[in-house]
């Protein structure tokens, strides 16, 4: 049994004005919202042996109630916020760290108190000094007095079980994780390898900071993955959100949904 669990947060239109507008595509359709394009958001938890790991964070997204959409999504599953010991965040911009803080009556705070956030330095440095509608800085008003945050430079290791490469690419300062507990070798590409789609037809993509080194990644990342059975997890998922190389008969490897 895998443990790993998308927080899946729903489907939205985003156009220029990086606003995530709900999408529902029984009762929406794309032609109302010209220039948008539909994004799916998946954090995902990982019960790692030394507690719970959070890879990204969602858009920070509340209920009629007031409490944190990933919050409610973590204690279904049977646990509760506190149980999370690492945040590991692969870039900055909003859509991945809403879920960072918990804002309640203009009030910023840490939303996983027990957790420590690994971030890249240039990553933390670049986004807090933009004045760009892709980042909210009240957030990392909240973390940067909180303690919780751990900048971290270039490659290393977090513990037994996380490693983290920066690859750059979708921002300049971009990072992945790597993941090995309970058997499995999770790999998380944040915006490098956002969609399962961008391994069955890898492009450039025209958001990225440098968008062929973006592509070049994800080939690598697939070459290697799929021959050592690494599970890739896609945060921007619209199919599925957890894959899988398959052999097939004639000696290469598909992508699949990892069971």
């Amino acid at each position: 049994m895998l443990e790993v669990h998308s927080l899946y947060e729903g489907s939205f239109s985003v156009d220029s004005s990086k606003k995530f507008v709900p999408f529902d595509s029984k009762i929406h359709s794309l032609e109302e919202r010209p220039g948008a394009m539909l994004v799916d958001v998946h954090p995902f938890l990982i019960v790692g042996n030394e507690g719970l790991i959070l890879c990204d964070t969602g858009l920070g997204f509340t209920d009629d109630a007031g409490n944190l959409l990933i919050h409610n999504n973590i204690r279904k599953l049977g646990f509760d916020p506190s149980d999370v010991k690492y945040v590991l965040m692969s870039h900055l911009h909003k859509d991945h760290t809403g879920g960072m803080v918990h804002f309640n009556d203009g009030v910023g705070r840490i939303a996983f108190p027990e957790a420590e956030y690994i971030v890249q330095r240039g990553e933390w440095e670049d986004a807090y000094s933009a004045i760009s509608p892709s980042y909210k800085t009240d957030i990392f008003d909240v973390v940067q007095r909180s303690g919780n945050l751990v900048l971290v430079e270039g490659d290393g290791v977090v513990n037994q079980e996380i490693s983290y490469l920066m690859n750059g690419g979708h921002t300049e300062y971009h990072q992945a994780f790597h993941i090995v507990t309970g058997g499995e070798h999770y790999f998380f590409g944040g915006d490098v390898l956002p969609e399962p789609e961008q391994i069955i037809h890898n492009y450039i993509a025209k958001y990225d900071f440098n968008g062929r080194d973006s592509k070049q990644r994800r080939q690598d990342y697939w070459d290697e993955g799929s021959v050592a059975g690494w599970i890739f997890l896609f945060y921007h998922a619209r199919s599925f959100a957890l894959g899988r190389a398959e052999l097939k008969a004639d000696g290469s490897y598909r992508l699949a949904p990892a069971q």
